[in-house]
């Protein structure tokens, strides 16, 4: 008889081989194809990244060129599609917003013939370069529409991150905050197999489209234990009346045993390094506009918990900083889920090409703890 053994989440079960990011967890590091994430958040950009990550190398200048040049080409939505968002709910939450919309792109650009495969190799080149360049898009449209303002025209001229500030805030962003949201893509365009990914890895195996497979991952994305842990941290310093009662506050907390937002990592035993950039892009912020106090609790907060946490590995993660990176850029908390899908795609899209081209499809096992042999009883003498 064979026996399986039960792995809640499937915590530490490896689901596949892949080229495309590692980490180590004790260490504390993350490389994309080989790259560590500080050496691209140094000298890389996003659109650099995202060829990375799709191709498994970095592109020559040709290549980054016409890259680029698609990648900006490519980011206005069709008439139709705005006026599907015009038809959402004023409450509609972002992350809903931006999962409809994903998958109403798959409409207007399907897939040729398969048999086709030079054509084939075409479409699924440029459904990645569609998604990619038409997600913040999306998100800026939605964000202004929902208000009553018109959405902003994206500009062919700007870099990917410059263009997002823009479309959201109908100015054009300062070399320092494109830089910033410059960097906070890249640190969160990858994460190897987190929920969403796999979810991602799951529709792929199926040979559903790349717009339903980026569907199906903001979907997963969307939910509260995957997503929007940086908002937590956002009101939990903003809970803290004053920078000297920050400590109180911390003990107070863990001794009533307390989860404290931003802290702890499944894979991670010590300090996440997409945290560590994110708080040098936040201080290089904080700085710009005098003394910031979210800052100093923060500090503080990450202090205490080094002292009583850090001993048992749990540190500071990616959201810790994040949130206070993005409200420092003025976007609205609930875009901070949305701004990470925006990021996250080009890791999403990464393990779709890779599960195709070794797709087989999904299907795990369960084991049945029901009962057996159970009689049925007529309706009429339940």
């Amino acid at each position: 008889m064979t026996t399986h053994t039960y792995v809640p989440g499937l915590a530490g079960v490896p689901v596949t081989e892949s080229e495309i990011s590692y980490v180590d967890g004790q260490k504390g590091s993350l490389e994309y194809c080989g790259i560590d994430i500080e050496v691209l958040a140094e000298k890389s950009s996003f659109e650099e990244t995202c060829y990375l990550l799709l191709h498994r190398r970095l592109p020559n200048r040709e290549e980054f060129d016409q890259f680029n040049f698609s990648l900006s080409h490519h980011r206005r939505i069709k008439y139709s599609i705005r006026d599907m968002i015009k038809c959402y709910p004023d409450a509609a939450h972002p992350m809903d917003a931006l999962q409809a919309g994903s998958a109403a792109l798959g409409m207007f650009y399907p897939l040729a013939d398969q048999e086709d495969q030079v054509q084939a190799q075409k479409d699924l080149d440029m459904a990645a370069i569609r998604l990619i360049a038409k997600m913040p898009t999306l998100v800026a449209a939605h964000a202004r529409m929902r208000v009553g303002d018109d959405p902003i025209t994206p500009r062919d001229d700007l870099s990917h991150a410059a263009n997002f500030l823009y479309m959201l805030r109908g100015e054009e962003p300062s070399a320092l905050e494109a830089r910033i949201m410059d960097v906070a893509f890249i640190v969160h365009a990858e994460h190897t197999i987190n929920a969403s990914t796999f979810s991602a890895m799951v529709t792929a195996s199926t040979l559903a489209n790349a717009y339903t497979v980026i569907s199906s991952a903001i979907g997963t994305l969307s939910g509260p234990l995957h997503g929007g842990a940086n908002e937590d941290v956002l009101n939990m310093l903003d809970d803290i009346d004053h920078v000297a009662d920050t400590e109180a506050y911390m003990y107070q907390k863990l001794k009533r045993k307390e989860k404290i937002p931003g802290l702890g990592h499944r894979i991670y035993k010590t300090k996440d390094p997409r945290a560590t950039l994110l708080q040098k892009l936040y201080f290089e912020l904080s700085t710009q506009g005098g003394p910031d106090l979210n800052y100093e609790k923060a500090k503080i907060i990450e202090s205490v918990a080094a002292e009583i946490l850090g001993p048992k590995g749990i540190c500071p993660n990616v959201d810790f900083y994040s949130g206070t990176v993005y409200r420092k850029l003025g976007i609205s908390p609930d875009l901070f889920t949305p701004i990470f899908a925006v990021a996250r795609v080009a890791g999403w899209l990464a393990h779709w090409k890779e599960q195709l081209g070794n797709s087989r499809i999904y299907r795990p096992q369960q084991i049945y703890i029901g009962q057996h042999r159970q009689a049925y009883t007529p309706i009429e003498q339940r």
